[in-house]
């Protein structure tokens, strides 16, 4: 039985976590850990729990932590994780970090783009991406992985297989990106307030979007050659669900079939990727750990469209594969419900 540390466990991305772990008879979540006074069941703070999860929240430190957990999952804010992940680590603990702390492989980036000095930086760069269908031959042995973004999981996974192959220029990708209003947390934000979002659309972060140097980064490792984007994001009035519409000039002239079946090819005996010949959309993949894809050659462009549930493949159901690795399981085990 593997006992399981949930840390930050009000949020959206806990509550995914915890939901696929509870189909797991081999672990148990042992704590959830939460600054809110009065130490709240956690069905209390999450009452779709209820009956599933008889759990008390409370504000532990590293130390009480390791006491009572074998593996956490850290669903801290970005610049939260690593005051509590080095403690854990040197307890013996299994970590997969949920946030942008152990991403990006230069210290100097993850200040440019977060705005914070890195209080870990020995970490950065040895730090296996925790994106099972890149690098999973890697995870099975680590303490320690850098759980994905939801755009960048998406964006990443459409265009890895023709940058790899060189089907496509590594400079001038435009991604557009659209996502749901649950990527931006269960914190009350004003700009988040359904009268503010409902009936419209809104770009945002433009040019300065945290997730840019993540996307290029990831990809020029994959390609072996520099890549530069341009990623613009958008805020949909709808819970959940990414759709990012990718624009790349090609290096040949294949067919669509035959740039379908290149991606084809790469995502052989990768059970949470389809390339589709259809259109996907969000409702295709709400609630799954799935990613759907295809590709559409227009007026000498490229057009690659990827859809993925921003909660569980973007954030939390990642996390569980990388878990599944990291323990031993089947890389499905609980991300595939009967």
């Amino acid at each position: 039985m593997i006992r399981v540390a949930i840390l930050g466990a009000t949020g959206y991305t806990a509550l995914e976590a915890i939901r696929i772990l509870l189909r797991n008879p081999e672990v148990q979540i042992t704590v959830a850990t939460t600054r809110q006074e009065g130490n709240p069941q956690i069905s209390t703070i999450h009452p779709s729990l209820t009956g599933r999860l008889n759990l008390q929240c409370s504000d532990l430190s590293p130390t009480q932590i390791a006491q009572q957990a074998d593996f956490a999952f850290c669903c801290l804010p970005h610049g939260a994780s690593t005051s509590v992940i080095p403690q854990l680590l040197a307890a013996g603990l299994r970590v997969v970090d949920l946030s942008a702390d152990y991403r990006l492989n230069d210290p100097a980036v993850y200040q440019k783009w977060y705005g914070l000095e890195h209080s870990d930086p020995a970490r950065l760069g040895k730090t296996v991406y925790g994106l099972p269908e890149i690098y999973g031959d890697r995870i099975a042995g680590q303490q320690l992985i850098a759980n994905p973004g939801c755009y960048t999981s998406t964006s990443i996974l459409a265009l890895a297989p023709l940058l790899k192959h060189g089907l496509v220029e590594p400079t001038g990708i435009i991604i557009d990106a659209k996502s749901g209003t649950s990527g931006a947390g269960r914190a009350a934000k004003q700009n988040f307030l359904y009268c503010e979002v409902n009936e419209s659309l809104l770009a945002y972060g433009v040019g300065k979007h945290r997730h840019q140097p993540e996307i290029e980064q990831v990809l020029s490792d994959v390609s072996g050659q520099s890549v530069d984007v341009v990623f613009t994001p958008h805020l949909i009035p709808m819970d959940r669900g990414i759709l990012a519409t990718i624009y790349a000039r090609p290096t040949g002239n294949q067919t669509d079939a035959e740039l379908l079946g290149v991606m084809r090819e790469f995502y052989a005996g990768k059970p949470f990727v389809h390339v589709v010949d259809h259109l996907p959309a969000t409702k295709d993949v709400s609630g799954t750990n799935f990613v759907h894809m295809t590709v559409r050659r227009t007026k000498g462009v490229l057009t690659v469209i990827a859809v993925l549930d921003n909660l569980i493949k973007g954030a939390s159901g990642v996390a569980v594969q990388n878990f599944n690795l990291m323990a031993g399981f089947p890389e499905t085990t609980g991300l595939i419900p009967a």
